[in-house]
Formats: structure tokens, sequence, C-alpha cells
């Protein structure tokens, strides 16, 4: 009788966690895969990618500090340069550290909810670099098209708003996609063939097909993506014309020079996130996900430090004065 009722029990136990099962997830955690392979190629990717991070936060650490120590860097132009570097320092650490640790760890999990707060936050940061890189087109607009009325119009007040937009909208686009992939029904298997918790692999893994939220994310990304790369593609033709009106060929190299790293880290950066989201993620094998993904949210913040001081003499001198304790070095 015992053995009865307690198999009767048994029975609608498993009964009800398959009926809730069929509405909601019951995956506790995923696992990133990230880049499997022999333990003695993953000990250098470690090493490479630790390298490669620590050099992201030193270099963009240094524009910061430069911006904020330098009284002749206070301007529009350096301080957007500054946020855009202290939003890129944050943006790498969103994925870098777990990435590093997965590649120790033996189980390489993530808990669900870990897996969706990097999700949030990645794409937020990844959002409002759009924005930047947009409010950063439109202050070269101003100070080369319209240069009389620059000071005007590029006011600290207006900078700081211009800011503040920025860093806010970056942040309240992505809620309602994360909340929506989130209630899809997860009911294994939980392994994700990225180093990301990205929306890709996720549908990948929805026991049922969402074919309309799948579509809200992709509406949502193509309108991310190509809205502020339309308005900096308008302003720069805008700016390409007045530089092609200056008559004398040193006006035309110095107006070439202050917009010729911001042109390089767009087409760096919307180059592979338009082929990465502007089409269903599904399309994109995952290999090719994986690596245009490492291009754009940790080469990219790489390099970024390198092409706007490089090409660019105020901040090569701001960086020599503060690296040099104050010192002015000619």
């Amino acid at each position: 009788m015992f053995i009865t009722i307690r198999s009767l029990i048994a029975c609608v136990s498993l009964t009800a966690l398959r009926s809730q099962n069929t509405t909601t997830h019951f995956v506790t955690e995923f696992v990133l895969l990230g880049f499997p392979g022999p333990r003695q190629m993953q000990n250098f990717f470690f090493s490479l990618i630790l390298i490669v991070y620590l050099l992201t936060l030193l270099g963009n650490g240094a524009i910061v500090c430069a911006v904020k120590w330098d009284r002749q860097l206070h301007t529009p132009m350096y301080l957007f340069l500054g946020n855009f570097a202290f939003l890129e320092m944050w943006y790498v650490s969103t994925t870098v550290p777990n990435m590093l640790a997965n590649i120790l760890s033996d189980t390489k999990t993530i808990s669900f909810t870990g897996c969706f707060l990097q999700f949030y936050f990645f794409f937020s940061l990844g959002t409002a670099e759009c924005f930047f890189l947009s409010v950063m087109a439109y202050d070269r607009y101003l100070a080369i098209c319209r240069p009389l009325h620059y000071p005007s119009i590029m006011t600290g007040k207006f900078c700081l708003i211009l800011v503040c937009v920025c860093w806010v909208s970056g942040f309240l686009c992505y809620p309602v996609p994360i909340v929506l992939i989130s209630q899809l029904s997860f009911c294994g298997p939980n392994i994700i063939d990225h180093f990301v918790c990205d929306p890709g692999p996720l549908f990948a893994l929805a026991c049922i097909p969402a074919p309309t939220t799948e579509l809200i994310c992709y509406i949502l990304n193509s309108m991310i993506i190509f809205g502020p790369f339309l308005f900096i593609l308008g302003s720069y033709t805008l700016v390409l014309r007045a530089v092609f009106r200056v008559p004398s060929g040193a006006g035309r190299t110095k107006a070439f020079s202050t917009c010729g790293s911001h042109l390089m880290v767009v087409s760096l950066f919307y180059g592979t996130l338009m082929v990465m989201y502007v089409r269903p993620t599904s399309e994109n094998p995952a290999g090719t996900q994986k690596i245009i993904t490492l291009v754009y949210s940790v080469v990219t913040p790489l390099l970024n430090p390198f092409i706007y001081s490089l090409r660019n003499k105020d901040m090569k001198d701001a960086l020599r004065r503060v690296l040099g304790l104050g010192i002015n070095h000619n």
C-alpha cells in the first residue's frame, strides 16, 4: 500500500513538473563553451586575452586621466572622447573577466540570472557606444561646418546633456527584449556555443521557436545600429563637402586629421556590428559569431586608444604631460 501511494505521488509530481516545463524555463545555468581546444591552447588564449584586457584598461584609462587632468583638453571633443574611453573600459569588462574565468574552469557555467545580466550590460554599453559615436560626429560637424556658431551651440551645459542622454538612452533600450527572451522556455540542453550570452545562441536553445520575439530583437538591433550610423554618415558627408571647399591644402589636412581617427573607429565598430546583428542571428554560424563578437567587443576597445592618441597631437602631448608627472615634453 505504501509503495502504491508513493508511486502515485511520484507520477503526479512528474506530471506537474512536465506541465510546468511547457510554460516556463527550468534551466538554472548555462554552459559557455567559449573557444574549446587542448589545455595548452587554452593557456595561450588565456594569456593573450589577459594581456589584451590589461592593455585596453591601461590605454583607455590613460585617455580618461589625460582628459581629466590636462586643462588643455577641457573641450567638448575631448569630453566626449574621455567618456567614450571610460565606456570602453566597462564595455570590455562585461565579457573578458568571465571569459578568462571560463577558460580556467572545468564546468564553464554561468547562472541563468548572471547570463541575462551580462546580456543587459554588454548590449546596453554597446548601444551607448553607438550614441557616443553619433555625438562625436555631430561635434565634428559643428566644428568644421559651423565654426562661428560652435562656441554658442556646444556649450558646457549642452555637452553635459548630450553625455547624459548617451548613457541613459543606452541603458533604456534593452530591458524589454531581455525580459521577453528570459521568459522563453529553456528545457535543455543548456550549452551556449559562444563566450558571451548573445541572443542568437539563446534563441537556438529555446524549446519553442519564438519568431515574434526574434523579430522584435532584429528590428531593435537594426534601429540602434542604422539610426546612429546614418546620422554619422550624414554628418561626415556634410563635413567632407565643407573640407573640400577649403582653399588651402594645410587646412584640408588639419580638418581630415581631426576626423580621421573617428572615422576609423566608426568603420571598425560598425563594420563588424552590422555583419553580426543586422540580419537574423540564426543565419550566422557559431564560429563566425565568436570571431565577429571578439573583434568588436575586445579588439576594437584595444585599438581605440592607439587610434585616437597616435593621430592626435594634443592627445599625445597631454599623455606625455600626465605620464611625465606634470613635466612638459616638447
